[in-house]
């Protein structure tokens, strides 16, 4: 059997039912760990499986996160977007059965001159 979906299965939209992976791990998180910053959640019918909790202007609560779930820093994505004005962070880890990715985007400070101002 091919993995390959076919036409007939691509226009057949999801139901609710088939986003209960990534559902009950944010009721999980939720529960077991409502004492974090609330990040925003995305759970679409593209990646039916996925959980992303995406954090913007601070990295603070992404680390949070990642320390709370028991997360090594090593498995942690680093990079600088936007002509290196903004940090990315991002990690992928199953959780529950989903696959709960983390992000978050905060600007890279800006670097001090003699002058005192930025030269961007």
């Amino acid at each position: 059997m091919s993995a390959a979906l076919t036409l007939h299965e691509l226009a057949v939209p999801l139901t609710l039912d088939e986003l209960a992976v990534p559902l009950r791990a944010l009721r999980l998180l939720a529960a077991d760990f409502g004492h974090l910053p609330a990040p925003c959640t995305r759970v679409s019918t593209i990646y039916p499986n996925q959980l992303e909790l995406s954090f913007h202007d601070t990295l603070t609560d992404f680390e949070a996160w990642r320390e709370a779930l028991g997360i090594a820093p090593d498995a942690v994505d680093c990079r600088e977007q936007g002509g290196g004005c903004t940090r990315a962070l991002s990690l992928t880890t199953d959780y529950v059965g989903a696959e709960l990715r983390l992000v978050a985007y905060a600007d890279v400070p800006a670097p001090a001159t003699a002058a005192g101002r930025d030269p961007r």
